[in-house]
């Protein structure tokens, strides 16, 4: 499997982290008296809580649990997760803080972490690689298959996902299980990083820092995406992409260069032939 470096400005200092937690919670508690209906949910999940990772393990348990797996014990090895492994909560709050700075449909921190699914089904996802990782698999497969059944979304967790992800909209997206993608890229729905099929082993693409790959596009193999990539809505890649280009089209071909160094963070769409 070829390593993607992980960009190093996407560490967050405590004082960064303590300004995410103290945003969410200010937006709830003004939401709270704006609309008093929703006052119980907001104390429930986000007002009652401690911490960022609290609130996490909260909200992600509510939606995993089942009348076999109870939301309770969910929360338990969530919870043990999280201590764990600090890298998941950091990886966290680079992803709702890049929801809310390239989704314009995103008016604060706290909603996607209350109501955007592809964060929720990331941060899932998150936990189950955490557990794949410490060798616990059959566990992190059972989150892999509710994860599938609550989101309509299929992340195997032994994939490398980086930071600073934003997901937008993620129903029916796939990723398979050699899959590497780097920091700060932006995927939407529909998106497939799957195999060709007839290959076992390394067998999934590999996506560098700060691609975007629009709505519906697959992309197949043991590829790669080279850094600032750009791949158009629709497409079907069966080859490596080199880094600053667009590539689109079934099959696709590269038709030019991306229009800025780092597509995933401007979300500009519009394909590009220079």
């Amino acid at each position: 499997m070829r390593a993607i470096q992980p960009q190093i400005a996407l560490k967050m200092t405590t004082n960064d982290a303590d300004t995410i937690w103290a945003t969410m919670r200010n937006e709830a508690t003004r939401e709270a008296q704006n609309e008093p209906m929703l006052a119980s949910f907001l104390h429930e999940t986000i007002l009652n809580h401690i911490c960022f990772e609290d609130a996490l393990s909260y909200q992600l348990a509510g939606k995993l649990g089942n009348p076999t797996i109870r939301a309770m014990s969910i929360w338990e090895v969530i919870d043990e997760s999280l201590a764990s492994d600090p890298g998941v909560s950091q990886a966290a709050r680079a992803d709702v803080q890049a929801i809310r700075d390239r989704d314009p449909a995103c008016q604060g921190l706290s909603v996607p972490f209350l109501y955007f699914k592809g964060f929720q089904a990331l941060q899932s996802y998150r936990i189950a690689h955490s557990l794949w990782r410490q060798g616990r698999e059959a566990l992190a497969l059972y989150l892999q298959n509710r994860i599938s059944e609550i989101f309509s979304v299929d992340i195997h967790p032994a994939a490398s996902i980086g930071q600073g992800i934003l997901i937008d909209h993620a129903t029916s997206l796939v990723i398979g299980e050699t899959a590497v993608v780097g920091d700060n890229v932006s995927m939407l729905h529909e998106v497939t990083l799957g195999g060709t099929g007839k290959q076992t082993g390394d067998r999934h693409p590999k996506v560098s820092h700060c691609v975007l790959i629009g709505a519906g596009a697959k992309i197949l193999g043991n590829v790669d995406i080279g850094e600032g990539a750009m791949i158009g809505a629709g497409s079907v890649v069966l080859e490596s992409v080199p880094a600053h280009c667009t590539a689109a089209g079934v099959p696709a071909k590269i038709i030019g260069r991306a229009k800025v160094a780092q597509p995933a963070l401007e979300m500009d769409q519009c394909l590009s032939s220079e």
